[in-house]
């Protein structure tokens, strides 16, 4: 199975009301009409696929300050040729990211879906998000994609990052 057979199947298995169910959507029309949407050539917009990580033991998450856009993320980023799946992209960005080696997904699939544009000649990240518990006792390191790492308590986050990080926060704490 393909990168872009198994985001259709994990956008399939995504079922949610609302926005969550509109942008779902958006993602698998996005796809059926790019055989290239999973990669960031495709100028259109592109698949993408991150992971908050948590540790819900001491209610915090880590977060990225990213080095291009200068806020506070989740961990994240483009699908690259090796990956199998969405989730071990996902998995393999927060771990590279994160410098926590033994991170696991939380079960279910994805946490939610964020659509946000980015500078040309892309126009969107088609941000698939998924969950990830950090290991007891995880040490996080700063990677060259970020200027800092942090671990951040839950209700400290609306401080420091924007609403979609917010939102993310929130949604993973509700399937904890």
């Amino acid at each position: 199975m393909s990168l872009h057979d198994d985001a259709v199947r994990v956008l399939k298995g995504y079922d949610r009301d609302g926005e969550q169910g509109a942008l779902r959507q958006a993602y698998l029309d996005h796809l059926d009409a790019h055989p290239d949407g999973m990669w960031k050539a495709c100028q259109a917009g592109h698949i993408t696929a991150s992971a908050l990580i948590v540790d819900p033991a001491r209610g915090r998450v880590l977060l990225t300050l990213h080095k291009k856009l200068r806020m506070w993320l989740q961990m994240g980023g483009h699908c690259e040729p090796g990956d199998a799946t969405l989730a071990a992209a996902a998995l393999r960005e927060a771990t590279e990211e994160s410098g926590i080696e033994g991170l696991t997904l939380l079960p279910g699939g994805p946490v939610m879906l964020d659509r946000h544009p980015i500078p040309a000649p892309c126009h969107w990240h088609l941000d698939v998000q998924y969950a990830a518990l950090a290991p007891a006792g995880a040490i996080e390191a700063v990677s060259d994609e970020s200027l800092d790492v942090r671990w951040f308590a839950y209700d400290e986050v609306a401080g420091v990052a924007d609403e979609s990080v917010v939102r993310l926060t929130e949604a993973t704490r509700a399937v904890l």
